[in-house]
This record gives C-alpha cells, structure tokens and sequence, in this order.
C-alpha cells in the first residue's frame, strides 16, 4: 500500500513539473536563411487603420505572407524571390520588382520587406547604416534604418540572444504594431 502511495505521489508531481520548453534564439547577422511565425498586425497609414493575423515563412531568397481575416481566410498572400513581388488580393494577381510599391498600389499601405527580413529578429538589415539602442539587458530597444524607427516592447525571454515578440515599425505617416504570438523553428 505504501508502494502505491509513493507511485501516485511520484506521478503526481511529475505531472505538476514545467515542461523545458526550448526558448529559439535570434540567428546571427549572417545566417538569416530561414525563420517563420505565426502573429498580428495592426497598421494605421493616411489616418486608415486596417489589421489582419499574419503567417511570414522566410526560406533563403523567398518570403511568403499571409495576411488572414479574423475567421482565417486569406486576404492577401505576398510572394516575394529573386524574380520580384507577386501579391495576390480579391482574386487577382499583381506583380512588382519590389514590396513597397507593390503594397502601396494594392493594400494602401507600404510593406518595407528587404529591412523586416532583418527587424523581425531584432536585427540591423545588411547594406545600410542602423542606429541602435539596447536594454541593460543587452537587447535591441530601439533599431533606427532607412527612414523606419522599429521599437521592440516584448521578447520572448530575458536573453540578449531572444526573439521578439512585439514591435512597432513608424516611418512619417505610417504605423505598424507586429505580434509574434509563435515562432517556428
């Protein structure tokens, strides 16, 4: 009877233990081959406020993002490689050599795509300057590049090396608050 007792306390508590659950770190500089993520976003442009759940898969030289409305369906998928920009919208097909414009002509608003494969990840995008400001805890505060002040409020742990979890793009007349609510490894 003691035995069983024993038995059921061990599995009790073995129950109520935390999982390790692995926390994913940022890659370096020079290995952002691949990340995706599950998340929200709100963005306020020429005084229009618009907001969507979003899935960004990022492989190499390609990104793809789903843009989904509250029940899941797809407003908008942006497709982007080394050939250019398809985004696809209201059943219709459109294509560009770059997101910005692309985005601009068919949403209303401009995705900055060749900086935010990099401020996703708290990360300065290669070929231009960046101004950065960091946390004690050495994490990237605030990361100022090509015109965008993208301010980072949450990560995924205390680490320098975390991923984010939100931040908010501005540029001029544009406002973007991202929510990564999961990231993938």
């Amino acid at each position: 009877m003691q035995g069983l007792f024993r038995l059921g306390l061990l599995l009790l508590l073995g129950a109520c233990a935390t999982p390790n659950v692995p926390v994913l770190l940022r890659p370096a500089q020079s290995d952002v081959s691949s990340f995706a993520f599950n998340g929200r976003v709100a963005i306020r442009h020429h005084g229009e406020r618009t907001s969507a759940a979003v899935r960004w898969t990022h492989h190499g030289a390609e990104d793809e993002i789903l843009l989904l409305a509250p029940l899941g369906q797809t407003v908008a998928r942006i497709f982007s490689n080394s050939d250019g920009v398809l985004l696809e919208a209201s059943g219709k097909k459109y294509f560009e050599k770059d997101a910005e414009t692309i985005t601009e002509q068919v949403l209303g608003w401009h995705l900055p795509l060749s900086g935010m494969r990099y401020w996703v990840l708290a990360l300065p995008a290669v070929g231009t300057e960046a101004v950065i400001e960091r946390a004690e805890s050495g994490q990237v505060k605030v990361l100022r590049q090509d015109g965008w002040e993208i301010k980072y409020t949450r990560y995924a742990a205390e680490s320098a090396d975390s991923l984010p979890l939100r931040m908010t793009l501005q540029r001029e007349d544009m406002e973007m608050q991202l929510l990564i609510d999961e990231w993938e490894s």
